[in-house]
């Protein structure tokens, strides 16, 4: 097997430590290893989760674990998320994760699409407590990396806070200590995913009381959050905070991460030199016969808010996908921004 990171691991989540305590969402197609990397240049402390990825994939995807697993150093720390509900199955994931050197396996029992809950995937494994306790414990007792679960607040008409204390408690006797919990329900029928993370409502008091009734178990709060005023609030009654839309469409919030959250001195961002830090990165992906576009979608809301941001995001849209296209592509795209845009820094 060829092992895709050889740096040290880490020892763990823990809340005394706040590994978790500000965390970037699995997104699919979103928060792949170049959307990972670049996100880890913004800040160094935030937790980056993979996109799911099934086990079906990693056992008998064409082009083997490393297709799927292959990420960058840099990233750490960074934690595999995991989509299966055959517990062999997901220990045998769990192990090769570990192998590959991830700091974390996380179960999905969250996502709400038919494709994936038609094989007993994401949020349709919150109606089987005790298969989930058993996914969890068979992954335990696989590696030595820590296990942990992302989950909804309830499904359907699986949604009183008793069936929700009683998930989790399940899992948690399995010695599971972090739940990532969305405090959205998920509606599994009638919805699409996009809806499913719009119209049921946000209910941030069902996760309050799940930390007030498991007070030794980690929990983090994922939904709707949007600015460090909200992150901060919540931070008052829950161990950690995930970000996922708003980290995509918005990575400038990123780079208030490591002092809002970890008590690094603030800094002034030259968010053009943000830019051209990828420069080599993107170099050594294009040596490779990948394509610009690759990295660059994840890099167009850098500059949300600012003058010149639309030229910037509609020339790297336009040009980016093209064989040819190369730094010079980058280096147009900056020619919209504003010279003083060194002069920025976040608020």
């Amino acid at each position: 097997m060829t092992q895709a990171s050889t740096g040290t691991m880490n020892t763990g989540p823990s809340q005394s430590t706040g590994t978790h305590r500000f965390c970037t969402a699995p997104l699919m197609d979103w928060s792949d290893r170049h959307c990972r990397y670049f996100w880890r240049t913004l800040s160094q402390n935030t937790f980056v989760y993979s996109e799911m990825v099934t086990t079906g994939a990693i056992i008998h995807g064409k082009g083997g674990p490393e297709r799927f697993l292959r990420y960058n150093e840099e990233e750490h720390p960074v934690a595999l998320q995991l989509g299966g509900s055959k517990p062999d199955e997901l220990a045998q994931c769990a192990k090769i994760a570990q192998d590959f050197g991830y700091d974390e396996v996380n179960l999905n029992a969250g996502c709400p699409s038919d494709r994936v809950q038609n094989n007993l995937i994401g949020a349709i494994l919150m109606a089987h407590a005790p298969l989930v306790a058993d996914c969890i414990k068979a992954m335990q007792d696989a590696v030595d990396i820590p296990v942990t679960i992302k989950h909804r607040i309830g499904i359907d008409d699986q949604d009183s806070y008793e069936e929700l204390a009683d998930f989790v408690g399940t899992v948690a006797n399995t010695g599971c200590q972090t739940f990532i919990v969305h405090a959205r329900k998920a509606i599994l029928q009638g919805l699409s995913p996009k809806q499913n993370r719009e119209i049921p409502p946000l209910k941030y008091e069902v996760v309050k009381k799940l930390k007030e009734d498991f007070p030794n178990l980690e929990i983090i709060l994922n939904g709707g959050l949007a600015t460090i005023e909200q992150m901060h609030g919540v931070l008052d009654y829950t161990d950690g905070v995930m970000i996922g839309r708003e980290a995509y469409h918005n990575p400038s919030l990123l780079l208030e991460v490591d002092h809002e959250f970890y008590g690094l001195d603030k800094r002034n961002v030259d968010l053009k030199q943000v830019v051209r830090n990828m420069y080599p990165y993107i170099e050594q992906h294009l040596s490779q016969d990948g394509k610009l576009a690759y990295i660059t979608r994840h890099m167009l809301g850098l500059f949300n808010g600012l003058p010149g941001s639309r030229q910037f995001r509609r020339h790297l849209s336009e040009e980016a996908y093209k064989k040819t296209a190369s730094i010079d592509v980058l280096e147009s795209a900056l020619a919209f921004m504003p010279d003083d845009i060194s002069q920025l820094s976040p608020a």
